[in-house]
């Protein structure tokens, strides 16, 4: 296994105290893998990032059973060792390009200072400087920008958002990473760009076999490559497993509300259409619910939802759900006080 995340809790202070806003998170990335980890804004998919990063600010505090990479653990490492690791084997790329690329310098500098000077073969630094120029326009060939020499000669504010994003991309490639972590790297952006950044991304995994942790904010949105999903909502796990099952036999009720909208969404509607969403909004990190964090906003919810569910496996599927979808797990513990409790409350709606 490349990457290894088991039981992760992020803690942040807040004006009550410490509060855990990822709370015992588990997956793992196998090499040539690529896994999607979709959430709605907030919950908490760029803290995980950066926690394998290593680029969390010293208020937050990480703990772990196991943040492994390649059987290194990342957590005990040195700020040295674990500088070789991210510089050498992870790469990550930003949601805003922008704001991660130095405004004072060219293209060409920059995409310069992100390849290694073991790559380089010249024994001159003449030579050298020479070798890394043709690198650099490699790099951007490989990303799709043909016009190079327009683009080494541009400054970060004076690119396109999809071109400031094939930017962020053509650096983190360079040194050829093992992993690559994709924050939400088409947010925003045009479905033509979008199609462009998802195939280029393909392309790197197919030829290199580059493992690939892909975070979006919607099902719609993540890569056509993707093998394994992970379902992520205000720092819970709510299902885990094959991405082709969980789309076509969701088990958590937020899996479902998530794959339903997004087909709503590429489906042909009538105007004014209501889109199929879930109720509210994700809480703030001051005002998470106790038990399982969708409960203010589940269909499903019950009595029981008030205590944390613990993560079951049914089949391929990882699920944390007291009341799950599927027909053989919902015989697993609905018990008679709380189909009671929940009856006034049907017949409420239904009226």
């Amino acid at each position: 296994m490349l990457l290894d995340v088991r039981n992760l809790t992020i803690t942040g202070q807040s004006d009550h105290g410490p509060v855990d806003v990822i709370e015992r998170v588990s997956f793992s990335v196998a090499e040539g893998e690529v896994h999607s980890l979709v959430g709605e804004s907030g919950s908490g998919k760029s803290l995980i990032a950066s926690a394998i990063m290593g680029f969390l600010d010293p208020k937050w505090q990480v703990r772990a059973d196991r943040l492994w990479f390649d059987g290194q653990d990342l957590l005990t490492m040195s700020a040295s060792e674990r500088r070789q690791v991210i510089g050498v084997d992870i790469a990550m790329i930003f949601q805003d390009p922008r704001s991660y690329l130095d405004p004072n310098d060219t293209v060409e500098a920059q995409l310069g200072e992100a390849i290694l000077n073991s790559d380089l073969k010249s024994k001159h630094w003449w030579g050298r400087r020479k070798e890394r120029r043709q690198k650099v326009i490699q790099l951007l060939h490989r990303v799709g920008i043909k016009e190079h020499q327009a683009a080494m000669e541009s400054y970060p504010f004076e690119l396109s958002e999809g071109a400031a994003q094939k930017i962020m991309i053509a650096s983190a490639i360079a040194h050829r990473p093992r992993l690559l972590i994709a924050d939400e790297p088409t947010t925003a952006m045009e479905p033509a760009t979008r199609q462009q950044i998802y195939r280029l991304l393909g392309r790197f995994h197919a030829s290199h076999k580059m493992s690939i942790l892909m975070m979006s904010q919607d099902m719609g949105t993540i890569m056509p490559e993707s093998e394994r999903l992970t379902l992520l909502y205000s720092g819970q796990i709510m299902e885990s497993g094959p991405t082709k099952a969980l789309l076509t036999e969701p088990f958590h009720p937020y899996t479902k509300a998530l794959t339903t909208t997004s087909l709503y969404q590429q489906s042909q509607c009538e105007p004014k259409t209501h889109l199929p969403t879930l109720s509210g909004a994700a809480p703030p990190m001051h005002h998470l619910p106790i038990g399982c964090r969708l409960g203010p906003r589940c269909p499903n919810a019950r009595r029981k939802c008030v205590i944390t569910p613990q993560t079951r496996k049914l089949r391929s599927h990882f699920y944390a759900c007291h009341y799950p979808l599927n027909s053989a797990a919902k015989t697993r513990g609905l018990s008679r006080q709380d189909i009671i409790a929940t009856k006034p409350a049907r017949e409420n709606k239904d009226e």
